[in-house]
């Protein structure tokens, strides 16, 4: 059995293997499938200050080897999260990472600094719309990137700050080093692509929204691209996901340079996914003969 521990800012993962944000919830009801403490950590689902409904449905459609989701940050709130589940995913002794999300900066530092210290990781959702600038996403342009950034890093005291990076932009490379610039101690992407599906009888969107975020294993050579292009640009380390369903999936992104990877799609079509991307990296590398994970990293020859 090869060593698969990852240390990210100090923070160090059983496994590189991570629930993605949106996807798995709090870890309560896969655990009722099979015990999550087999996981490298969880990105929760994201959390704002005060509960959120999310949007209208129908909120999910699917499309071929993707789905389209806009379910829209439905989340029972910071408080509910500490209060209810925090302890939980405690006994699990996996890696904490909370997402966040918020609607203006003050959001964003106020939300850091109730969860500073309580979990082991932040990870900023920056996808969300500025209200106070028109509604353009924070992670659209560098320049707000790098102050949505800056501050969440000043409202952090004790807590490593992951930023999760947009791939509806011009260059996310660009973004990525104004993430960095703005203190990010790492970054993660990508997020999902925008995307529409047309019910053509009715001639109108499936989804309620219009538009949503585009996931599952038909964005993954987009997201293997960006994720190699980032991990050229900047200096923090890298979680790499979109379209993962298997060992060789998440090694394509290690190799492109990610230090970890999140896992999300994947686990509405194969519940078991996780468990067995992590029984497929044990294997792949005993096959290979590697003794670490982290050798891999950053090995593509390009």
């Amino acid at each position: 059995m090869a060593n698969l521990k990852v240390d990210l800012c100090g923070v160090e993962f059983k496994n590189p293997v991570i629930a993605a944000s949106g996807t798995f919830g709090f870890g309560k009801e896969f655990n009722e499938i099979y015990d999550i403490s087999c996981l490298g950590g969880i990105s929760t689902k994201g959390l704002t200050l005060e509960p959120r409904l999310g949007n209208p449905t129908p909120r999910i459609a699917e499309g071929d080897s993707v789905i389209l989701n806009s379910v829209g940050l439905q989340n029972p709130g910071v408080e509910a999260f500490l209060r209810e589940d925090l302890a939980f995913l405690r006994e699990k002794e996996i890696a904490i990472i909370a997402n966040v999300a918020g609607r203006t900066l003050d959001d964003y530092a106020g939300i850091c600094a109730r969860l500073d210290g309580l979990v082991d990781m932040i990870e900023l959702n920056i996808s969300c719309p500025n209200v106070k600038c028109g509604g353009m996403a924070f992670g659209i342009r560098p320049d707000s990137v790098l102050e949505v950034t800056r501050v969440s890093k000043e409202a952090l005291l004790h807590t490593p700050l992951l930023v999760k990076l947009s791939p509806n932009v011009e260059n996310i490379a660009e973004n990525a080093r104004a993430a960095e610039k703005g203190g990010a101690d790492a970054v993660s992407l990508i997020n999902t692509l925008t995307g529409m599906v047309i019910d053509i009888e009715r001639r109108k969107p499936l989804l309620a929204n219009v538009t949503g975020g585009v996931s599952g294993a038909g964005i993954r050579p987009i997201a293997v691209r960006m994720v190699w292009e980032v991990c050229k640009a900047v200096h923090i380390p890298v979680i790499g996901m979109g379209g993962i369903t298997c060992a060789e999936d998440a090694l394509q992104f290690m190799m492109a340079g990610a230090a970890a990877v999140q896992v999300g799609t994947a686990n509405f079509t194969d519940t078991l996914a996780m468990p067995k991307i992590i029984d497929g990296l044990n294997r792949w590398l005993d096959a290979h003969g590697i003794a670490d994970i982290n050798e891999v990293c950053g090995t593509l020859q390009a």
